[in-house]
């Protein structure tokens, strides 16, 4: 079976000495104790006791014999030597003798080395790689590094590379061969049959079922949303259920439904039938979930809009009502004064208001009044009631084709969307509605009259409740991502007291939660008691009194002036800066670093093509630029066809190879000491940057004031300290901070952990202070922050049961308050301390900063994001993310050489003037291209360009 996917590196490395052990390897490997003393001392002569101790600790750091026992580092015969009280000896006598064959043989003997051909070495390897192949998706290359730490740890003697490569790829092979087996076992003949029929195309038609059913709604409308559920009925009609793939990881089944949602369809099509049918299976088990919540968010979005729309036409009508109620006011208020005269006698009341305002107008200006008075929390149900056509569309196939579950406080909203299901169906039904659902605002709408209920009322209050219990996830969907029930992963009673201490550890706190509410009590007494007594002694605070409140006042911090050694110093750094092209700033990166390794092949196998970086590195740009391929494409280098680049964003962009190599690149920047002049990692902002969507799609949201009359997203992301980006999220429209910047902090990957969080008020709430201060008693709260740092729950869905609407559940309230304590010894601390004021500042600067860089290299189609689906906009703000971090990384590179050849010609460089640059700068490097202007000889001389036929992409 012809099989390589071990790199250069890895094969140059394995069982060799790649350079000299560290210090630490020195003293783990290459100390000899007693027991090794004894054993060398029976070897005669310098030179056979040396050897005999190269052979042996070699062995033991790498995990076999060299062919030359005597080629190892100068570092490693000199520790040997100095333990073994010996001169160095000519150790060529040793490597061509005999006696190195002996030592090695009693090496093994005693040492208890076993041959990798034996067969419980293969058994128990074999095993243990099947297992982590069956739970993971680790690529082959990682598995290589990791039998070969298996192999060191059971004292087994390294195969060669190609020997345990082939290896590797046996194993892998049966776990891929069982789980498309385990896929397809237990399918009908007519699920089998619908599965290829995906395939296929219809007549007439050019695109096949399976990419209709992987295209996602793109708009927000009534017929939109119908054949959403139209699309979720098909993939539920496939009959794919859990029971088929109830034993296999998650992790498998969705490597090989990545698979099928991004390859051509012709690509599976090749597969063979096995692997074709199990990616099918995948695809469809994914996919209802996948199909509900795109078919649930158009439905959010549907309602909000349809009531944001009425309350905005019902204060249009009220506005153009104003002079009528005025009038019917005034004269109300005219009859009235009649009422309240105590000169005038009880009796003569009437009759001076209607001689003053006739009983005709004063019932007409009454019923005027009624008519246009809106009650407090008013509905809009009459501005509603011009809207129930719409709703008519897609009713029936909601109630039909939506199943929802519910937490206790959306079991109403449930029940009620249960009966409307059964009236649709039976409309002459003589069924009771239950009433939980409608709420105060509602009653007198849905029971006009007592005993009556009006059901086209009922209607409407049930899908307001509706839409405010999915924004809650008080109801939940099955299977979803999304919309899932926030609360399943949280840890059961059983479970948590098995994690309470392993939780307990984690967070730093103990079981006895008196202790920690004391403390707190204390550091919040000490805290208000100190920063009341400096307070008439700061000069940045004062209290400004209006009547009877009284409101603190901060005054701004001033600007730090900047001293003329840094500006020069600025200046120069800048001015010695190479000037240089973003092409080649992200392959000289790629080169250093190897982050283009982490881009792997969908099908997570090791399918490298040649110049795959400079692919890779072309496919990054069009995404960061937002030019797309066309600035790209050369037809006379294959590394830059245009369905190369097509072909590689399609099966290597995705999010966690992105993820995979931002990490990379965060851990190459930390690993530089000028870096660690600006910080240590451990503080980090978080903000948001808004992109304009011109195209049509669910996922994005209105805010007038960032994207004008048309939609757009937040790309709320974490700066850390070194100025590079940690984890970025794309969030419909402008939704609020609070809700992912938990998210935001708890998934990120890199190496960096920071304990502080620099935001804005965005995400300034009482619930986002006590989780983080719990996260950096009380039992449920600690449940909780322990399912969050466990990553049993999912942190966004989480947020949103805790921060939306007036009702909140105990859990959240306790959060509050416990947040409440750490919030306002955040205050307190704040008002009081310039220095951390000023921190926050420099960090939150140092966020916009980046967001400034990332604006002039998202360049092209005038800096607005045209990704319809979330995917998409997810993959293209990462490549993003990715880009910036490559020329903040390649700067500091370069500004740390400029600083050096600055100290070594005795310009005075000051510490901490270095402390305030940033490499952020980039008027050195070319974002935009190069043009080229020659023309083909044959076009000089007259001649027309060749033609291109239709399909062909030869001379684009």
């Amino acid at each position: 079976m012809p099989v390589s996917f071990v790199t250069t590196d890895q094969r140059d490395g394995y069982g060799r000495y790649d350079g000299s052990p560290s210090p630490e390897e020195l003293t783990r490997y290459f100390h000899l104790d007693d027991a090794d003393r004894v054993l060398i001392g029976r070897c005669r002569g310098a030179h056979n006791r040396l050897g005999f101790a190269l052979q042996l600790c070699t062995v033991r750091f790498l995990g076999t014999f060299l062919d030359d026992p005597v080629a190892v580092p100068d570092t490693v015969i000199g520790t040997l030597v100095r333990q073994l009280h010996i001169d160095e000896v000519d150790l060529a006598a040793y490597r061509d003798g005999k006696q190195r064959w002996n030592h090695t043989a009693e090496i093994r003997q005693r040492s208890g080395y076993r041959a990798f051909s034996d067969a419980v070495v293969g058994f128990r390897l074999s095993r243990w790689l099947y297992a982590l192949c069956w739970t993971g998706t680790d690529r082959p290359g990682a598995l290589f590094e990791r039998a070969t730490g298996w192999l060191l740890a059971h004292k087994v003697l390294l195969p060669g590379a190609t020997m345990l490569e082939r290896f590797i790829a046996r194993v892998r092979q049966r776990v891929e061969t069982r789980l498309w087996r385990m896929l397809g076992s237990g399918l009908s003949y007519e699920a089998r049959a619908n599965l290829e029929a995906l395939l296929t195309s219809a007549p007439g038609s050019r695109s096949s079922v399976l990419d209709r059913l992987r295209s996602g709604p793109v708009v927000v409308s009534g017929p939109s949303l119908v054949r959403s559920l139209e699309r979720l009925e098909a993939v539920r009609a496939l009959g794919i259920r859990l029971p088929i793939a109830a034993h296999i990881p998650p992790t498998r089944i969705a490597a090989l439904a990545r698979f099928a949602n991004t390859s051509k369809v012709t690509a599976i099509e090749r597969l063979p039938p096995a692997r074709r049918l199990a990616t099918l299976v995948a695809f469809a088990y994914t996919l209802e979930a996948s199909a509900q919540d795109d078919a649930l968010e158009v439905l959010e979005v549907l309602l909000r809009e349809l009531f944001n729309n009425a309350q905005k036409a019902d204060q249009k009508s009220r506005l153009r009502s104003l002079k009528d109620l005025d009038a019917s006011a005034i004269k109300l208020a005219g009859a009235c004064t009649f009422l309240l005269d105590t000169d005038l006698p009880a009796n003569k009341v009437r009759d001076a208001v209607f001689k003053e305002i006739p009983r005709d107008e004063l019932l007409n200006a009454l019923q005027e009044v009624s008519t246009l008075v809106r009650p407090p929390q008013d509905v809009f149900y009459r501005e509603l009631q011009g809207r129930y056509r719409s709703v008519r569309r897609f009713l029936p196939a909601l109630l039909e084709h939506i199943h929802l579950d519910a937490g206790p406080a959306g079991r109403a909203v449930v029940e009620a969307l249960k009966y409307l299901h059964v009236m649709e169906v039976d409309p002459k039904r003589d069924a009771e509605p239950p009433m939980a659902v409608v709420s105060k605002s509602w009653q007198t709408h849905v029971v006009p009259n007592e005993g009556e209920v009006d059901r086209r009322a009922y209607l409407f209050c049930t899908l307001d409740q509706l839409r405010v219990a999915l924004r809650r996830r008080d109801v939940f969907a099955a299977p979803s991502w999304r919309y899932a029930d926030p609360r399943k992963g949280f840890l059961t009673a059983v479970e948590w007291d098995v994690a309470r201490p392993v939780v307990y550890r984690s967070l730093g706190y103990t079981a006895n939660p008196s202790a920690m509410l004391a403390a707190m009590a204390q550091e919040l007494d000490q805290t208000y008691r100190a920063v009341a007594a400096r307070l008439p002694d700061n000069p940045f605070v004062r209290i400004e009194a209006d009547g009877d409140k009284h409101e603190l006042i901060l005054t701004p911090l001033d600007k730090i002036e900047e001293p003329e050694s840094l500006i020069a110093l600025r200046a120069i750094v800048a001015e010695r800066l190479p000037r240089v092209d973003l092409p080649e700033i992200i392959l000289e990166i790629a080169a250093r670093t190897g982050f283009s390794k982490a881009f792997t092949h969908i099908s997570e196998r090791e399918s490298r093509a040649d110049d795959l970086t400079t692919s890779l590195c072309a496919v990054l740009i069009a995404e960061s630029c937002n030019t797309g391929f066309e600035p790209l494409v050369r037809q006379d280098m294959p590394a830059l066809r245009r369905d190369r680049l097509a072909w590689v964003a399609q099966t290597y962009i995705r999010d966690e190879t992105l993820s995979a190599a931002n990490a990379m690149l965060v851990a190459a920047q930390n690993q530089i000491e000028l870096a660690h002049i600006w910080g240590g990692g451990e503080v980090a902002s978080a903000d948001g940057m808004r992109f304009v969507v011109p195209v049509r799609t669910v996922h994005a949201g209105p805010n007038p004031k960032y994207y004008g009359v048309g939609r757009g997203v937040t790309y709320y992301n974490m700066v850390s300290d070194q100025f590079t980006g940690m984890h970025g999220i794309p969030v419909p429209g402008t939704l609020r901070d609070s809700l992912v910047l938990l998210t935001v902090v708890l998934e990120q990957q890199t190496e960096l952990q920071p304990t502080q969080i620099m935001t804005d008020t965005g995400a300034y709430t009482d619930i986002i202070f006590g989780l983080f201060r719990l996260l950096g008693y009380l039992d449920d709260m600690l449940r909780l922050a322990g399912s969050l740092k466990l990553g049993r729950v999912s942190a966004a869905g989480i947020m949103r049961t805790l921060q939306v609407g007036d009702r909140q559940t105990q859990l959240a309230k306790a959060l509050a308050e416990f947040g409440r304590i750490e919030k306002t010894l955040h205050t307190l601390t704040y008002i009081d301390d310039e220095a951390k004021r000023r921190s926050t500042l420099i960090q939150l600067n140092r966020g916009e900063a980046r967001h400034g860089l990332a604006r002039t290299v998202f360049h092209g189609k005038r800096g607005e994001l045209r990704q319809r689906y979330r995917e998409g906009q997810e993959d293209q703000l990462s490549a993003l993310g990715l880009v910036v971090n490559v020329i903040v990384l390649w700067n500091t590179i370069y500004m740390e050489a400029v600083l050096k050849q600055l100290r070594s010609e005795g310009y005075p460089v000051q510490h901490e003037d270095v402390a305030r640059l940033s490499p952020l700068i980039h008027d050195h490097a070319n974002m935009l291209g190069r043009y080229s202007f020659a023309v083909p000889e044959a076009v000089v001389r007259g001649e027309l360009r060749p033609l291109r036929k239709p399909g062909d992409d030869a001379n684009v």
